[in-house]
């Protein structure tokens, strides 16, 4: 009785999750915050209701089905590849919408924006070189 409970509780707690992603997609005004909402409530979503199917399949074994142990070694598979790619993924997603230059909403600075490179204080003219240069052609002049 306890264990079905639980088990209703995490599918719950996981559809509630993957419905608030849904509405954040929705909701959100750029794609990074789109991209926040999508990855992180999936994947939270996404572990509970992989961990309900877990159970349950750890039940069905220890009750002697066979499929059950198939059952809760391949959610686990799936569990683990949900929680490598979507971040991965969504981190990809957000560098190539900076490059592309896509701003967020609402944002005043951007600390990922390349700063603006000053000239070298090598290739700037030298006031002594600048002189000299002046003084040949007054010397040119008179002559």
């Amino acid at each position: 009785m306890i264990f079905e409970w639980v088990v209703y509780l995490f599918l719950a707690i996981g559809v509630f999750f993957n419905v608030l992603a849904g509405v954040g997609l929705l909701r959100f005004p750029d794609v990074y915050t789109r991209l926040h909402a999508g990855t992180k409530c999936t994947t939270f979503g996404s572990i509970f209701i992989c961990g309900s199917v877990i159970l349950l399949g750890l039940k069905m074994w220890y009750q002697g089905n066979v499929n059950g142990s198939v059952l809760a070694i391949h959610s686990a598979v799936a569990l683990i590849a949900i929680l490598v790619t979507n971040p991965t993924g969504a981190h990809a997603l957000a560098r190539a919408a900076h490059r592309s230059g896509v701003k967020p909403a609402g944002a005043v600075i951007d600390e990922l924006e390349p700063k603006k490179e000053q000239p070298k204080p090598s290739a700037r003219r030298k006031p002594s070189t600048a002189k000299k240069a002046s003084a040949t052609k007054k010397e040119v002049k008179k002559k």
